[in-house]
């Protein structure tokens, strides 16, 4: 056996049903049922290789399954998390533009619009219409990415 040696991969009878129903449910994700597979496979002691040919996967893609469902059992199956971009607007940030749009209007105007907003706050045009709109989920304007002040629409 030549590489690195792999965890033993060894199922207990309720783990190997969950797997197996996983693979018949018409519903699963294909990307866990063909996970599912991989893990069935390789504790039915097939290598790594015939594993990746049948299943049309790299073996590269049956090492990273098989050592993330040693490790994580069933949960190592699902997607990790992914990283995405820090928040740049912080919740203080956030309440002073919905505190600012329910209690004042500007100079001249009966409410707040989206650029006149941001430029009293300090930010884009495109967050205030963002914060807008995650607050005031019932407004149907939100769906088009226009940005209302919260109570209008």
């Amino acid at each position: 056996m030549r590489g690195r040696p792999k965890a033993e991969l060894v199922l207990t009878e309720p783990e190997r049903d969950e797997l197996v129903a996983l693979t018949l449910r018409r519903k699963t994700a294909q990307a866990l049922v063909l996970r599912a597979r991989i893990v069935l496979a390789c504790a039915d002691g097939q290598d790594s290789k015939v594993v990746a040919a049948q299943q049309r996967v790299t073996p590269q893609t049956v090492g990273k399954w098989r050592a993330r469902y040693v490790e994580h059992r069933l949960d190592g199956l699902l997607d990790a998390p992914r990283s995405g971009a820090p928040r740049t607007i912080d919740d203080a940030r956030v309440d002073a533009v919905i505190a600012k749009t329910l209690e004042s209007v500007p100079d001249g105007a009966t409410h707040w619009s989206t650029r006149t907003m941001a430029r009293e706050v300090g930010l884009t045009q495109t967050a205030v219409s963002r914060i807008w709109c995650q607050w005031s989920s019932n407004n149907p304007q939100c769906a088009d990415d226009a940005g209302h002040p919260l109570g209008d629409g």
